[in-house]
């Protein structure tokens, strides 16, 4: 506490003793601020407000018309609307070029206004769009042509897209027409090549072969039964023999549906064995004389039973075939019919676009879909938005209290010479006498009034300081009426 107190009376000591120099450098400064607040050109900003309005059209017309989305409106806003296509086309509409000469003095001039644009979103479908110039009706202009420009170049665009759209469906129509047709036409011939396998149902083709093979099994059968009696047919007058044959086929029937260890089976083949024991041991006058109507008989049953077995072959070789062919004709003739199918169903979704297409192109044309509606058009600034005058003289009134404040302390540390006699015994300097400082009536009578005059005019000028900034507050401002006419007397 006493460091601080000891640097606050030593502060004061100091613009006490330099007060005059104190009070030159601080009024300098302010009135620095001063006239730096009025040479800074004005900036005056003109700002317009659109409103992004949905049609009531568009909810009606949902799923047959296919109109942009409020999102889609405002994606993108701030860079379409600041665009270099968009600013120069205002720029050449507002003749802001006329006093620029080469291209890059255009392009330095497009980017400067770019940065002089500002784009506000308020909520969902409003936004606010503003430009700052030294000209508060060119600031007013820009806006307003900015903005009307914007307007005409969605409205165009969202019509050329729609155009665009209309024609690229149907050349997509036209050729996905053919495409369809080529298709038909190919399903059309393959039906016509293998329409007979295709109809054919393979549940009852197999089942056709199975009773084929199982006719041709009872032929085969019978075949090798006649062929087993050629060798006894001859003796077909004998009852040993008659019974033997009956016995072979009893065993060979048998043996169809059981096993050789069947015990019916075992039986039948036992009594075989001893049949063909009997005929071995009896004598051969006992043997009877041919049958020639019996041989010729069983011939002839042969051959036939031989044809129908060829036939029945040939019959389930055929069907065996088909039937293995059926799965990859109906294979290639699904195929076909997908492929006809995917193709059909594009055609019908490019016809339906197209159709929604047309009704999307005469929203557009009668201007029913989202458009933007102008709420708050620019008007032509009253009042610049900088220099903030206020803001800079209150700050160069600090600066100037500060700026004084420190050129004193400076000078302060640079002066070397002892100030006190108690910094001077610091030193072990022996001390022989202080001689103060003696002031005449008249020196002083003198310098007071000289700090009275000073601090007058110090007074005066702060006064006309103050004035400046309470003219600022009340909008009032003679300077510029003052430069407004010198700039119309030149």
């Amino acid at each position: 506490m006493q460091q601080s107190e000891f640097d606050y009376r030593h502060y004061l000591t100091l613009i006490v003793a330099r007060k005059r120099l104190f009070v030159v450098v601080a009024l300098a400064v302010m009135a620095a601020a001063v006239v730096y607040s009025y040479v800074l050109p004005k900036k005056y900003e003109a700002r317009s407000t659109v409103f992004i309005e949905k049609n009531v059209i568009s909810e009606l017309v949902k799923g047959i018309a296919v109109t942009p989305s409020m999102e889609q409106a405002i994606k993108g806003l701030s860079e379409a609307i600041t665009s270099r296509t968009l600013v120069t086309k205002v720029i050449n509409d507002l003749d802001l070029d006329v006093t620029t000469k080469s291209n890059a003095e255009i392009e330095a001039r497009v980017r400067a206004i770019q940065q002089n644009i500002t784009i506000k979103l308020k909520g969902d479908n409003i936004f606010t769009i503003s430009y700052v110039d030294k000209d508060p009706r060119v600031a007013r202009d820009f806006v307003n042509t900015l903005v009307r420009r914007y307007v005409e170049e969605n409205i165009s665009s969202k019509r050329e897209e729609s155009y665009g759209a209309i024609k690229f469906l149907s050349e997509q129509i036209d050729t996905f027409r053919g495409k369809l047709e080529e298709a038909e036409g190919e399903l059309n011939r393959y039906k016509t090549e293998k329409g007979g396998v295709i109809a054919i149902d393979e549940a009852k083709l197999f089942e056709e072969i199975n009773v084929a093979q199982q006719k041709l099994y009872d032929i085969q059968l019978r075949r090798r039964h006649l062929e087993g009696l050629r060798p006894v047919t001859r003796k077909a007058g004998d009852p040993l023999q008659v019974k033997l044959v009956a016995l072979q086929k009893q065993l060979e029937e048998l043996r169809v549906s059981y096993t050789d260890s069947y015990p019916e089976v075992l039986r039948v083949r036992g009594e075989i064995e001893t049949l063909k024991e009997q005929m071995k041991n009896r004598s051969p006058q006992q043997e009877t004389v041919v049958d020639p109507q019996e041989y010729e008989k069983a011939e002839a049953e042969l051959q036939a039973l031989k044809v129908s077995e060829d036939g029945l072959k040939r019959y389930i070789a055929t069907n065996q075939a088909l039937l293995r062919n059926i799965p990859s004709a109906k294979a290639g003739l699904e195929k076909l019919e997908l492929e006809k199918k995917n193709r059909k169903d594009l055609y019908d979704q490019l016809m339906a676009r197209h159709g929604q297409s047309e009704v999307s192109k005469q929203m557009e044309v009668q201007d029913k879909t989202t458009t933007f509606r102008i709420v708050d058009p620019a008007v032509t600034p009253s009042s610049p938005i900088s220099p903030n005058r206020v803001k800079i003289m209150l700050m160069g009134i600090v600066a100037g209290l500060g700026c004084a404040l420190g050129l004193i302390v400076l000078l302060d540390r640079l002066n070397n010479s002892v100030h006190s006699v108690d910094a001077l015994k610091e030193t072990r300097i022996p001390v022989l006498a202080v001689i103060p400082k003696i002031r005449t009536i008249e020196a002083v009578a003198r310098e007071r009034s000289e700090n009275i005059r000073v601090f007058a005019a110090a007074g005066a000028c702060f006064m006309v300081i103050l004035a400046f900034l309470v003219m600022e507050l009340l909008n009032i401002s003679p300077v510029d009426r003052i430069i407004s006419r010198l700039h119309g007397m030149l």
